[in-house]
């Protein structure tokens, strides 16, 4: 039994004829005809009792009715639902992040995306890089802010934009190194570090960048909150490697790192070229830059962004260079 019998039957039934219902439904009447007929069979019963001048519903056709009628409806509803996904008038759309995220103010971003979309409901969490990636990867995630190591993204995972972050040496106010303003990564021998927790993007970073220096941290205390990092190393428990705007943010000094000048990688990474959820769709294109976004989109494959190491403020806009 398909919709368009359905509908067929419906159109003679309020139309109180089959020429009519041609009519209405823009067929010829023999291809209606058939239809109802075909219905019939399938049914086991007439539908109609064709007699008279006026077609009128047999016992089955009554029975028929309310459920063709109900049938009807919900695939109408079901039409409906899927227009307004592809609309954005309704969706969800889950993102993962990373905890110690800079480059992008996502909250501000989130309350624009949520303006323009007030239906698309969005769903935020933060994890490893591992995690995140693995989420992605099982479909739980739609997109995830990822600071991956140097090896690529697994296979099927693309990046759509790429952003650079500055690493600065945090201290307590009043540590000698915050009067220098600037220390070399040798020099840093003999401090106590405060680390982050292992696994994530900043942890890797500045794991990768001790050993690329040949530089053996003491690490004191370890967490897996930025903020209790902060908090330690204002106490003066050791010094930290963090994203320059944390300890801006924090009020703490930071302290330059010269030769070499550590920073890293932030992608903003999804499944397949393009994301097929409509509403991942459209948060990658405000995320990424608008601009940027539909110029990449527009032979349906997206290339990566350039790397940013400063933009629009935000952060959404991937500097070009």
């Amino acid at each position: 039994m398909e919709m368009r019998q359905l509908r067929h039957f419906m159109a003679v039934v309020n139309e109180g004829g089959f020429t009519a219902a041609a009519r209405a439904e823009l067929i010829v009447q023999s291809a209606l005809s058939t239809s109802i007929k075909n219905l019939e069979r399938e049914l086991g019963a007439d539908l109609f009792d064709r007699t008279g001048r006026r077609v009128v519903l047999t016992e089955a056709g009554r029975a028929l009715l309310p459920q063709a009628r109900a049938l009807l409806a919900g695939a109408e509803a079901a039409r409906d639902a899927v227009a307004a996904v592809a609309a954005l008038a309704v969706g969800r759309v889950s993102v993962g992040t990373i905890q110690t995220l800079t480059c992008v103010d996502l909250p501000a971003e989130l309350a624009a995306f949520h303006r323009e979309f007030p239906g698309v409901q969005v769903s935020v969490r933060d994890a490893t890089v591992a995690e995140l990636t693995e989420a992605l990867r099982a479909g739980e995630l739609d997109l995830a802010y990822l600071a991956p190591d140097a090896r690529d993204l697994p296979e099927g995972l693309h990046v759509y934009a790429t952003w650079h972050e500055e690493l600065v040496l945090i201290t307590a106010p009043g540590h000698p190194l915050a009067e220098a303003g600037r220390t070399l990564i040798r020099d840093l021998a003999e401090e106590a570090f405060v680390d982050f927790r292992a696994g994530t993007g900043l942890e890797t970073a500045v794991r990768r960048l001790a050993a690329h220096c040949g530089l053996d941290r003491r690490i004191t205390c370890d967490v897996t909150q930025i903020g209790l990092l902060v908090d330690l190393v204002r106490a003066g428990i050791g010094v930290a490697f963090v994203p320059r705007a944390i300890g801006e943010r924090a009020g703490l000094p930071c302290v330059r790192i010269r030769q070499p000048e550590p920073g890293r990688r932030i992608v903003l990474a999804g499944r397949g070229e393009r994301p097929r959820n409509p509403a991942a769709a459209a948060l990658v294109r405000h995320l990424a830059d608008d601009r940027l976004a539909d110029d990449r989109f527009m032979d349906g494959r997206l290339k990566d962004a350039a790397p940013a190491a400063a933009g629009r403020r935000g952060g959404r806009r991937p500097a070009e260079g």
